[in-house]
């Protein structure tokens, strides 16, 4: 058997809209990101999912929260599931950060840490969730680094190609994650 993953990214916040690279801060959902969370449940919330998993980080708590409000499906929250640290440039513009990601591929953010290290975070969820939900439909309510890590993982892409690639918004990534699969980082 083999785990179905749905990824979906966070919902606007007010930080995304003022051109903000959240990182590890908590973000807070705007008026949009929590139109955007309700119409996430709408589309998800018949779609088969088991137990929705998400960052522990605000905007992505709250996104969850208000998409299954309601609902009987389980919503949990996992640390390994945040966003990329970017030490000091927490709460930057995106325009400074995006001109340094390339350059922190595998050595940290000062204060922070490396795009390599949340995929390892991401290895190690999934791992877990081979053993503990084969046969399930498991949601994933993340960040952009996480999409980049199953991305990895799990459909072969480099994370050098996609840390300086434009974010193109789409309604949920899906992934298979099969019992015993081989993960790693590329």
């Amino acid at each position: 058997m083999a785990v179905e993953i749905v990824y979906e990214t966070h919902a606007t916040t007010t930080d995304n809209e003022a051109g903000i690279a959240t990182g590890w801060l908590p973000g807070e959902l705007s008026e949009a990101g929590r139109a955007q969370a309700r119409e996430l449940g709408a589309r998800r919330r018949d779609d088969g999912i088991d137990v929705v998993l998400a960052s522990d980080l605000r905007r992505a708590v709250d996104t969850a929260d208000i998409a299954f409000a309601g609902t009987a499906i389980p919503v949990r929250h996992d640390r390994r599931l945040r966003e990329c640290d970017y030490g000091t440039f927490n709460g930057c513009r995106v325009a400074d950060l995006a001109a340094r990601r390339s350059r922190h591929i595998d050595t940290p953010f000062p204060g922070g840490q490396s795009y390599r290290q949340v995929i390892r975070a991401t290895e190690d969820l999934l791992r877990d969730l081979a053993a503990e939900r084969d046969g399930q439909r498991v949601l994933v309510v993340a960040h952009s680094a996480n999409r980049w890590a199953l991305a990895c993982l799990l459909g072969g892409a480099s994370i050098e190609d996609l840390v300086d690639a434009p974010f193109r918004w789409q309604p949920g990534w899906e992934y298979t994650l099969g019992t015993g699969a081989r993960t790693g980082p590329r």
